[in-house]
C-alpha cells in the first residue's frame, strides 16, 4: 500500500507565535496577508501561557465531508479532505462540523480554507513545531 503524508503538530509547547507557518501557507495564493492561510496560531493567554496551532488533523472519516450537501469535500487518502471549489455552495456546514475548528473561511470566495497537507509550512517553522509524517491509512 502506498503511503501518503499528513501535517502534524509535533510539540505545541515550542510555538512562540511567530506565525511564520501562517505566512508560508498564505503564499500559496498570489496576494498579501493571512486571510487564506489554512493553519492558524492562536494565543492561549499571552506569552505566559503560550500558543496553540490550529490545523486540519486529517481525520480518517472526516465529519466535514459527511455534512457537505454537494460533495465538494472529498476524503483524502491519508485523512482529511480535498475541496472541489466548483461544487462548493458556501453553506459553512463543514466549518461547523470540524471538531477542531480547523476549517477557516475565505470571505472573498465564500468558501472554506482547509489544509491540503502539502507541508510547505514545515520548513518555515523555526522551532520544529510542525512535521510532515508518512501515514498508511
Amino acid at each position: 500500500m502506498a503511503s501518503t503524508k499528513r501535517l502534524v503538530v509535533v510539540d505545541p509547547d515550542l510555538c512562540v507565535g511567530c506565525m511564520s507557518c501562517m505566512f508560508a501557507c498564505a503564499r500559496r495564493f498570489p496576494e498579501g496577508g493571512l486571510a487564506k492561510s489554512a493553519i492558524h496560531v492562536r494565543s492561549v493567554g499571552g506569552f505566559e501561557r503560550g500558543f496553540t496551532v490550529v490545523v486540519c488533523r486529517a481525520c480518517p472519516d472526516p465529519p466535514c465531508a459527511k455534512v457537505c450537501p454537494t460533495g465538494a469535500l472529498v476524503p483524502r487518502k491519508g485523512g482529511g479532505v480535498i475541496l472541489n471549489p466548483n461544487k462548493c455552495i458556501g453553506c459553512g456546514f463543514c466549518r461547523e462540523a470540524c471538531p477542531f475548528g480547523a476549517i477557516f473561511w475565505d470571505y472573498d470566495e465564500n468558501k472554506p480554507v482547509i489544509c491540503v497537507h502539502c507541508g510547505y509550512c514545515v520548513d518555515y517553522c523555526p522551532h520544529s513545531v510542525l512535521a510532515l509524517e508518512e501515514t498508511k491509512r
